[in-house]
């Protein structure tokens, strides 16, 4: 999915500038009192939330899972759908999330629609800069980005492809930056089909005439909180997405 992990940068001072790139998943450090959150990009990792465990009986490592799980909702909402778990050899702390996750996060492992996510484990350390560093240059973490990050193009595929055919769900495309521009900037009346998804590859990112124009459309849209996805032009949702022009807003009626 993202290539070209070995010159992949880390960059923790915010002062610094550099170019991030489009996000690309969120990486979950466990140890044995908290949770490290960083956010993945294409071009860097930043850190983004550090969640702490409070006690050790059931109920606080309840509220503590509860807490990772509220953490990552931000970047649900932005359309970022992959997530890598990464744990210590020989710790449950991964596993015991993933089980809260399936147990009481159900909605998130659906393989249809746009609301799932997709969990991926790694074995390794990712509390430090320094670790997270080191972890990216790795083969595993780069397979590991590449299986998530396959898991959430599956379902894009999947909605793209009900919207196309079935149109069971309301769903419908525009495919026109013209159109989707429109929809997504303009003033959504109440009986409008509302912009929910903005996917692109990321080969129509960095080749289209347009790039200032699609920044623009791609910042408008995190402020009015319709999903972003940058997806490989290589991978089956790229494909797809590639043969419909590589820029697809999906749509649905408003929710009263």
């Amino acid at each position: 999915m993202v290539k070209h992990w070995q010159k992949f940068l880390l960059n923790w001072k915010r002062k610094r500038r550099y170019v991030r790139g489009y996000p690309v998943a969120v990486l979950v450090g466990f140890d044995e009192k908290r949770a490290i959150l960083w956010r993945v990009f294409s071009k860097v990792v930043k850190p983004d939330v550090t969640v702490r465990l409070k006690g050790e009986d059931r109920r606080q490592l309840y509220d503590f899972h509860e807490s990772v799980v509220d953490a990552l909702r931000p970047a649900f909402k932005e359309g970022v759908r992959s997530i890598v778990v990464v744990a210590p050899a020989k710790a449950d702390y991964a596993k015991d999330f993933l089980d809260h996750v399936r147990k009481h996060h159900k909605w998130l492992l659906r393989s249809d629609g746009l609301n799932g996510a997709t969990f991926a484990e790694l074995v390794g350390s990712a509390g430090r800069p320094d670790e997270v560093l080191e972890l990216v240059k790795t083969q595993g973490f780069r397979m590991t980005i590449d299986e998530a990050t396959s898991g959430d193009a599956d379902r894009i595929v999947d909605t793209l492809e009900k919207s196309l055919n079935e149109n069971s769900d309301g769903t419908a495309l525009l495919y026109s930056l013209e159109e989707i521009e429109e929809r997504i900037t303009g003033r959504w009346k109440h009986n409008d089909r509302e912009p929910r998804q903005l996917v692109l590859t990321n080969k129509y990112l960095s080749e289209t005439k347009e790039k200032g124009r699609i920044q623009r459309l791609m910042q408008i849209s995190k402020n009015r909180r319709v999903k972003t996805t940058v997806v490989d032009f290589e991978s089956k949702a790229g494909i797809r997405l590639s043969q419909l022009g590589g820029l697809v807003c999906i749509t649905a009626p408003r929710e009263k």
